[in-house]
């Protein structure tokens, strides 16, 4: 018999993006999407921990499925994301009806997680940083299921270097690692020639994306290459991908902001003109408790320097 399942997201595009993978996974494995919780037989949820009301409301969702899971035999709750990574033993004891509890570095696994315990003996499984260099981190080739035909989220990094004193993103997603360039076009070709006619590009820090990969490769010897960021020339590559129509991209760090990304956006033509630009505090005292590693006056000068590269350029901020 088919089983179907249900998914709510709590969060940000990283995590919209893995309940998307996590949906093609059971879709994969013969599952049918529903857009209830009373029609489901397996409930995912997606968690946030970055705001306390996320915390909140995910604690009460799961009490409430307490009730649902015993009307009938056989139904299975899943809990995923970066609360799950960061309380798996709080989760546990607090709702100990929930089947399986995965973090952030392990989301290919949901539907054999989910099959391993039908049985009902519940399984805890996160991942630590330590063990990622042995992990697969870029999972491309999962399935997925798009909310949005004509768009795709495409991971470029995870994790964060960053140190903001409010921020809990690096302890739950881990450091910063970058994917290697020919993988991420691979995928947006791959997504084009499938009807897909915007691309997303997604980290959490984005505009630092390739540092890593040429500081490892002057490590192995490759002094040709500078040790600098190379999301400029990664943001040109994927606007002249055929079929792509716009490209958009989140989110960017004032820190590491240089000019070469407006450049790019300036004269690559299906790039947006629009620019989420997280400035978090007009008080100079404020970012430095924050440890944003900018100041006020700096982030005024790159946006009026923004605005006279880019034509009709949108700015949001948070």
């Amino acid at each position: 018999m088919t089983r179907n399942y249900f998914v709510r997201t709590f969060g940000c595009q990283m995590n919209e993006h893995d309940s998307e993978r996590i949906a093609g996974l059971l879709e994969s494995d013969g599952m049918t999407n529903v857009d209830s919780v009373t029609t489901a037989d397996v409930v995912v949820i997606n968690t946030c921990c970055i705001r306390e009301n996320a915390d909140d409301k995910f604690y009460g969702t799961l009490s409430q499925l307490k009730n649902w899971k015993t009307e009938q035999e056989g139904r299975q709750i899943l809990v995923a994301g970066c609360l799950a990574q960061k309380d798996r033993d709080a989760i546990r004891k607090r709702a100990p009806y929930v089947d399986v509890v995965i973090g952030t570095h392990n989301v290919h696994r949901a539907a054999e997680l989910l099959e391993q315990t039908r049985d009902g003996r519940p399984v805890t499984e996160i991942l630590e940083e330590a063990i990622l260099d042995d992990h697969t981190m870029f999972p491309s080739a999962l399935p997925m299921r798009r909310e949005i035909s004509y768009n795709a989220w495409v991971t470029i990094q995870i994790g964060c270097d960053n140190t903001c004193a409010y921020c809990i993103v690096p302890a739950v997603r881990g450091k910063e690692i970058s994917r290697p360039a020919s993988e991420i076009l691979a995928e947006v070709e791959s997504l084009a020639r499938s009807g897909v006619t915007q691309i997303s590009l997604i980290g959490q820090n984005v505009n630092s994306y390739g540092r890593d990969l040429s500081m490892s490769a002057r490590a192995a010897g490759d002094t040709s290459v500078k040790p600098r960021p190379q999301f400029a020339e990664l943001l040109r590559k994927v606007g002249q991908v055929a079929g792509v129509r716009r490209v958009r991209f989140v989110s960017p760090h004032p820190k590491d902001m240089r000019e070469d990304t407006f450049l790019a956006m300036a004269e690559t033509p299906n790039v947006v003109e629009h620019l989420h630009y997280p400035m978090q505090s007009g008080s100079d005292n404020v970012l430095a408790l924050m440890h944003r590693g900018y100041t006020a006056e700096r982030y005024m000068k790159q946006l009026v320097q923004a605005r006279a590269m880019i034509d009709d350029l949108a700015v949001t901020t948070d």
